[in-house]
Formats: structure tokens, C-alpha cells, sequence
């Protein structure tokens, strides 16, 4: 009986996947650090993989070089992922499994779904990250906003997964009042007390963005609000130290 992904769609997976490909950085660095050997391709967005392959961006992956490579599954992800290219090369006969994560509870779910469908045991680091997660938000925290790209600037919104991991850190996601998952404003206007600038998928950094706001601001890395995976372990402290300051 194939396995479902996370909308829901009939994945037709052997009892073990033994070469994969996956388009999304942070699944691939779960998938590597579960079974190294398991990618046989990745994105140029990806971590390092050994002899796994670069098949361009998330946004524009090799698919006919991604079917020559005869993977038993591609990972992708809705937000990250064209559809068009899951059509395709679900069309070449190559099984897609498409996660759709927005919380941080809708993360290891759908790691634990992958990964079982992929016939591997659930790895020490997600047993670790489901801990250090299920730990109380505190009572306060400061009114934040977290910009994800200048020109226009957009920033994170409600129903996202960066969202809910400053919910769950105490924080007040301002800009998650307005509409849209990743709205536009005037970075005059958001009306925080404090703003992170991760370094992806904008590089801000510190000559790159704290100009544009009259409130203090700290560089962070992407990966702590966006990334799950291997790195949900130790996102939440370094974010939590940067929010109690």
C-alpha cells in the first residue's frame, strides 16, 4: 500500500529508499545526517552531501538529469518546490514526496512520516529536537519582525513556519497582522521593538539592513527560523538568547 505525503498524495515507495534526491536544503541535511549514504542528488542551496549531486536550485532543478539519475524517490516541498516540476517528473515515473510545513509540531510529524517512509528508524537528533521543543514558550517576550527580503521588503507572516517558532520562543510576530504569509511593509512601518535579519534567504548581515530600521536589530543565522531538521536542536537556545537580551 503506498505511503501518503504530507497533502495527503499516494507515494509509491519500495520498503527501503536507497537513492534519493531531495530539493530542499534542510530535508537534505536531515536525510544525510539519518543515512548518509542515501543522496544521490541535491540542490546547490544543499549542505555538502559526499556523492550526492548538485542539480541546480529549489527553484529550478535539473528534472531531466534528475530522471536519468533513476532516484526510488524526490523530496520536495510545497512552498520551496514549483508544482510544475513535481508534475513532471512525476509524468517520467519518479515518486515525489511533498512535505507542508508550518509549525514546528507539523515538522516533526512530517519528518517522522518521511523518514519511515523511507524505511529508517526515527535518528537520536529528532528525539532530541521533539525535547527541546516541547518545553513552555515564556510568559513575555519583545515585538519582533523578521524581514526576508529588501526591495521590496517582505517579511515573515502568520501561518508560517518561522512564525510559530518565535511564538513558541515567547516572541510577538508583528507583521503576522498583516495579510499574507509573507507581506510587504515600509520597514518604518512594522512597528516592532526588535528585528532579526537572518542571513538567508536575503543575505542581511551587519552593513546590509540595519540602516533601514530606527530600532535595534541583530543578525541571525536563516537556518534557526526556517530550517527543520538536524538543526531544530540547537535553534531554539540560540534564538531564546538572542530574544532575552
Amino acid at each position: 500500500m503506498p505511503r501518503r505525503d504530507d497533502l495527503g498524495h499516494p507515494v509509491p515507495l519500495p520498503d527501503r529508499v536507497r537513492r534519493a534526491v531531495s530539493l530542499v536544503p534542510s530535508l537534505s541535511e536531515a536525510l544525510a545526517a539519518t543515512d548518509p549514504g542515501v543522496l544521490v542528488g541535491v540542490t546547490d542551496w544543499c549542505p555538502p552531501v559526499p556523492g550526492a549531486e548538485r542539480l541546480r536550485g529549489t527553484k529550478n532543478p535539473h528534472v531531466r538529469r534528475i530522471v536519468e539519475l533513476a532516484p526510488d524517490l524526490v523530496v520536495a516541498n510545497r512552498e520551496e518546490n514549483r508544482e510544475r516540476h513535481v508534475r513532471e517528473l512525476r509524468a517520467a515515473g519518479i515518486p515525489v514526496w511533498v512535505t507542508d510545513i508550518r509549525t514546528v509540531p507539523g515538522a516533526l510529524a512530517s519528518l517522522h512520516r518521511l523518514l519511515d517512509a523511507c524505511g529508517l528508524a526515527a535518528p537520536g537528533w529528532l528525539a532530541e529536537a521533539g525535547r527541546t521543543w516541547a518545553a513552555p514558550a515564556p510568559a513575555a517576550g519583545p515585538r519582533v519582525a523578521v524581514p526576508v527580503w529588501r526591495d521590496p521588503w517582505m517579511f515573515v507572516g502568520a501561518d508560517t513556519y518561522a512564525h510559530d517558532v518565535l511564538t513558541r520562543l515567547g516572541a510577538v510576530n508583528v507583521p503576522a497582522a498583516l495579510p499574507g504569509r509573507y507581506p510587504e511593509a515600509s520597514p518604518g512601518s512594522v512597528g516592532a521593538d526588535l528585528v532579526l535579519l537572518p542571513d538567508e534567504p536575503y543575505p542581511f548581515g551587519p552593513g546590509d539592513g540595519p540602516e533601514a530600521f530606527d530600532v535595534p536589530s541583530v543578525c541571525v543565522p536563516g537556518r534557526d527560523l526556517t530550517w527543520y531538521g538536524p538543526a531544530m536542536t540547537a535553534a531554539r537556545a540560540r534564538l531564546s538568547s538572542v530574544l532575552e537580551r
